[in-house]
């Protein structure tokens, strides 16, 4: 069972657009195709540069790929149901048992709230999602309607996830505009990830630092 064989599943392919939907009628920012492959593309890189095997590196964008399926049933427990839903339909499509449980897993504890990181495959997930801060995923037309999380998202010009293997270190980078949100704003709604990066690297015998605008913050 391959990445590619999971993108170019029909019935996922409305899953995700139809979990995006619902979102988006609920004002949140973009959770669909773009945020999918970003996540799998992340996830994919983190354990590529940490040296992991290749298999084990595609379960980590595949559940990238698969983290937010979830939130076709409901934003809140999304996680859960995300990992129950791909569990049917990776099994459905053929995956070992043994392997559609490790991206169950990682699915099912993405969130901060009641996630840990459980696996090599789930940290990666963590790491990746938690990291995708950026203007594109406002879906608000009105900026003068933005609340923090879309003043926060569009004040990001720029983020990326820096992995040094021989350091075993890994850093997100941020450039952020303060005349559209402070870094304050980013601490007060971020704070929390950041802290589950921090855990998440840490499982995978990593350091994590975070730059804003070139200076450390974590």
């Amino acid at each position: 069972m391959s990445l590619d064989a999971v993108r170019s599943n029909p019935a996922i392919q409305k899953l995700i657009k139809a979990a995006d939907d619902h979102l988006g009628a609920q004002g949140y920012t973009e959770h669909g195709q773009r945020h999918a492959n970003l996540v799998s593309h992340i996830a994919e890189n983190v354990l590529a540069r940490l040296g992991h095997a290749p298999r084990v590196v595609e379960l980590a964008a595949i559940a990238g790929y698969l983290h937010d399926i979830g939130n076709v049933v409901n934003r809140y427990d999304h996680a859960a149901a995300g990992g129950v839903i791909s569990l049917n339909l990776l099994l459905q499509m053929g995956m070992e048992p043994d392997e559609a449980a490790i991206v169950a897993g990682a699915i099912g504890n993405h969130e901060e709230r009641v996630g840990e990181p459980i696996s090599a495959v789930s940290a990666a997930v963590i790491i990746a999602d938690k990291s995708d801060v950026h203007r594109t995923r406002v879906r608000n037309p009105n900026p003068s309607a933005y609340d923090i999380h879309d003043r926060v998202n569009d004040a990001s010009q720029h983020s990326f996830v820096r992995i040094d293997p021989e350091r075993r270190d890994i850093a997100l980078e941020l450039t952020i505009d303060v005349t559209k949100a402070s870094v304050v704003d980013y601490f007060e709604i971020f704070l929390t990830r950041m802290l589950f990066i921090r855990k998440s690297a840490q499982f995978l015998n990593c350091g994590f630092h975070l730059y804003i605008n070139r200076n450390q913050m974590l």
